[in-house]
């Protein structure tokens, strides 16, 4: 069992930066790819980034290549999703997931732990 806990919401202008984080409870944190979703108001949740067991490989969704950036830290239980140059497309709530695949995945159902979200809203 994993819980997941997400914080660094808030409301930013655009061109500005957050970071988000994901705490995660569990013994094995480490075992699992650990993604970040978001969801948009009248939208179906998507898929935005991911990264492997020791964080060595990551993968980013088009929109935000070049922008957002991934990382883990095993030893603090912790996953970061780093936002830079924001776009109020970028607005949606943002949920952390941990999926026990072997490898990276983009889909929703391999996920099978999520966090309750946090807000992220981006102003122009």
């Amino acid at each position: 069992q994993v819980q997941l806990v997400e914080s660094g919401g808030g409301l930013v202008q655009a061109g500005g930066s957050l970071r988000l984080s994901c705490a995660a409870s569990g013994r094995t944190f480490s075992r699992y790819v650990m993604g970040w979703f978001r969801q948009a108001p009248g939208k179906e949740r998507e898929f935005v980034a991911a990264l492997s067991w020791t964080g060595g490989i990551t993968y980013y969704a088009d929109s935000v290549k070049g922008r957002f950036t991934i990382s883990r830290d095993n030893a603090k239980n912790t996953v970061y999703l780093q936002m830079n140059s924001l776009k109020a497309e970028d607005t949606a709530i943002y949920y952390c997931a941990a999926s026990s695949m072997l490898a990276i995945t983009t889909a929703l159902s391999d996920y099978d732990y999520w966090g309750q979200g946090t807000q992220v809203t981006v102003s122009s």
